[in-house]
């Protein structure tokens, strides 16, 4: 049969087998060392109490699952406590479709091919990348993605492979 009370420091309501009273546990929630108080004491603050809970102590447990084997397995648990009310679980960016109709800015898409930034055999991708951000601006800039494509070259007739980035930026 478990023994109900309540944690002296927190006042968190606890169910714990009658086969423990007397012994000491740290309660799960506020961690405090408390005595499992013996049956008799806690039917005796029970008497004082509402019927629904004199009914429990004195009836069968709480829980007919609580007196199988698998109750008895000892599970040290503690229970979270959180000093401020903090937000466990992240809120959430605003879709694109949103943030762009909070700004009166488009949102716009530039491609940069890899074959259009050689110049006298100088490869100037980089540069004309970094410009073209830097004229945009980081604030600007939602996403950049890197592109590989394929073309036939007109003089060698061949199929090349090539790259490019497409950025996709508020302007």
């Amino acid at each position: 049969m478990d023994v109900i009370f309540n944690c002296p420091e927190c006042d968190q309501e606890l169910a714990v087998d009658s086969s423990g009273a007397g012994t000491q546990i740290p309660c799960p929630n506020c961690g405090e060392l408390i005595v499992i108080p013996e049956p008799d004491a806690v039917g005796a603050r029970a008497a004082g109490a509402t019927s629904t809970t004199a009914a429990r102590i004195e009836g069968q447990p709480v829980n007919p699952i609580a007196s199988s084997a698998a109750a008895r397995v000892e599970l040290h648990l503690r229970v979270p406590t959180h000093k401020a009310a903090e937000s466990l679980i992240a809120k959430p960016l605003a879709p694109l479709d949103v943030a762009a109709k909070d700004t009166d800015r488009k949102i716009r898409i530039k491609t940069i091919r890899h074959t259009d930034c050689i110049e006298v055999g100088h490869d100037r991708f980089d540069e004309f990348v970094t410009n073209f951000l830097d004229k945009v601006g980081e604030a600007n800039i939602i996403s950049i993605n890197t592109l590989t494509y394929t073309f036939l070259d007109i003089g060698t007739q061949k199929l090349l492979t090539e790259f490019g980035v497409l950025i996709v930026y508020r302007g």
